[in-house]
């Protein structure tokens, strides 16, 4: 049993801190299982957490990791124009959200390996899906608004939206968009860009989680997005017929 030590504030149930933390109930009973989070078990297979020791942990989980914290700059406002200043360095990226620049060290040597893979494997999908249709990956401007600018590690542009395509940088929202989440970028990528995203109206917004090899699917609907499909053994998706991962072959073994 792997028990948190009692603090401050009522314990909460996996669909309570699901909640909390915008991640899936099945997210929350994975890292349960592998023991990446704090819980106290009050029955057979009955779990239940303290918020603020799963957050400690997390964040501990985060300091260890390879990559390097984002720096988040604090600048007046950052336009598209602003962002094309920005003087270029070594091992380093920039995104706009919202009129704050976020400046990010480059991708790991394992987000670039399931970059490439699942690349690959939607671009073999959708030339017999939609032949005229793209996938591209980051590096790659996305300007959603004059103060958005953002570098999905993957998206879908379908043929029939090609003709508004521009050589330097995309200016219409792709159909799908991916990013690969690790614990640095769990945050941004699970809240602030899914606000993002969807206020522009990216139909389908997919998380590749690096630390629990796994891929859950958003849709957007009225309300905002749903989720709609989540697999860490073979991924398919009711809005993409006959597409079928093997989670598998886009992890390293």
């Amino acid at each position: 049993m792997h028990e948190v030590r009692m603090m401050s504030g009522k314990l909460l149930t996996a669909q309570e801190l699901a909640e909390k933390l915008s991640l899936s109930v099945e997210t929350i009973w994975r890292y349960t299982r592998q023991k990446q989070i704090p819980y106290v078990e009050v029955g057979r297979r009955q779990y239940r957490y303290n918020l603020e020791a799963v957050l400690k942990a997390m964040q501990a989980r985060t300091r260890q990791v390879a990559e390097e914290a984002a720096e988040y700059l604090t600048d007046p406002l950052v336009t598209y124009q602003d962002y094309l200043k920005m003087p270029e360095k070594p091992g380093v990226r920039y995104e706009v959200i919202q009129g704050r620049l976020i400046e990010e060290p480059s991708p790991s040597v394992l987000h670039q390996r399931v970059s490439y893979r699942l690349q690959m494997l939607l671009i073999n999908y959708f030339n017999s899906a939609d032949p005229e249709g793209e996938v591209l990956s980051a590096p790659l401007d996305v300007e959603l608004s004059d103060i958005t600018v953002v570098q999905p590690d993957l998206l879908y542009i379908p043929g029939s939206a090609k003709a508004a395509l521009e050589e330097v940088r995309i200016l219409i929202p792709p159909k799908l968009v991916v990013e690969i989440v690790s614990p640095i970028t769990g945050r941004k990528d699970r809240l602030e860009k899914m606000q993002i995203y969807r206020d522009a109206g990216v139909e389908h917004y997919w998380l590749v989680d690096l630390e629990g090899r796994f891929i859950e699917a958003y849709a957007l609907e009225d309300n905002g997005y749903v989720r709609v499909a989540e697999s860490a053994e073979v991924f398919t998706h009711p809005g993409f017929p006959g597409l079928e991962i093997d989670i598998a072959d886009i992890f390293p073994r």
